[in-house]
């Protein structure tokens, strides 16, 4: 069953204001990838008042939204957007670097907008929830030599939603329903296969997820944590918690002592985990 939903990525260039203002902007970018998603750019008015070069935010829509409702959704706080149809974490164009899929045409997205905006290389973060926390464990994955960190939000282990029949955008009823379980070692090797060879840094991981959602099952936060647990090379036992933090019924759990992974479990929550600014910020460090 192919994807019936409205996805949306947002670039937000917070580098230099008062190039394009404060309006949510198509633009034209270079794109190799068979895959052709459109690209919205929103430049900020004021100026980044940081040190050196801005950052850029790239905020992947989840499903069943609008582009214009998205975009000013205050529970959505990342102001930019691209409308198309489901993301594809499904076929294997998408599943591994540079295979043409909708994961190739958003690393094309944020080379563009690294040259375009006058971004620093070195902070470039994602986020995004439902399928958009699909996706950004994909680009995680995929692409990690592009990305500082990521914060995502209700979504499911890179490579979990994998199509036996290689379709685009399908769904996947043993992953949505928490029956794909695997050890943190074969999840880590699905991180790992899809872009082989590649020994550098990773992105630091942000995972959220609520114990009440009845679209992606709550297993899939466990599932998520051990794979990135073992690409890091982490113990699967938190190295500290944090009960109602950050917010009430919230529990935040640390892996390793390099801050690269943490989980955030909200109890009570269903699908998605509303997007939290503050916290999503304080953990791209802008």
């Amino acid at each position: 069953m192919a994807w019936s939903m409205s996805t949306l990525v947002w670039l937000v260039a917070l580098a230099a204001g008062g190039v394009m203002g404060a309006q949510l902007t198509a633009v034209t970018y270079p794109n190799n990838a068979t895959s052709k998603p459109q690209m919205h750019v929103y430049v900020p008015d004021k100026p980044w008042s940081g040190q050196g070069k801005g950052p850029l935010v790239v905020a992947i829509h989840s499903c069943q939204s609008s582009g214009p409702s998205y975009f000013n959704n205050a529970k959505i706080p990342w102001r930019q957007g691209s409308d198309r149809k489901g993301w594809d974490v499904s076929s294997k164009r998408s599943l591994v670097r540079n295979g043409g899929g909708d994961s190739h045409a958003i690393a094309n997205m944020i080379l563009y907008a690294i040259e375009k905006y006058n971004i620093d290389k070195e902070k470039v973060f994602v986020t995004g929830g439902s399928s958009g926390g699909m996706m950004s464990n994909v680009m995680a994955a995929a692409y990690p030599d592009l990305i500082r960190a990521v914060s995502l939000y209700s979504g499911v282990p890179a490579g979990c939603f994998v199509s036996s029949g290689g379709g685009v955008a399908q769904w996947n009823n043993s992953c949505s329903g928490g029956q794909s379980r695997a050890s943190a070692e074969q999840w880590g090797n699905v991180v790992r296969a899809m872009y082989p060879g590649y020994t550098g840094p990773r992105p630091r991981m942000q995972v959220w997820h609520g114990s009440a959602d009845g679209t992606l099952s709550p297993n899939n936060y466990q599932e998520t944590i051990k794979q990135w647990t073992n690409v890091f090379g982490l113990s699967q036992t938190p190295t500290s918690t944090v009960q109602n933090f950050p917010e009430r019924n919230y529990r935040t759990e640390n892996y390793g002592t390099e801050g690269m992974l943490q989980g955030i479990w909200a109890q009570g929550v269903g699908h998605s985990v509303p997007s939290n600014l503050t916290a999503s910020e304080q953990w791209f460090g802008i």
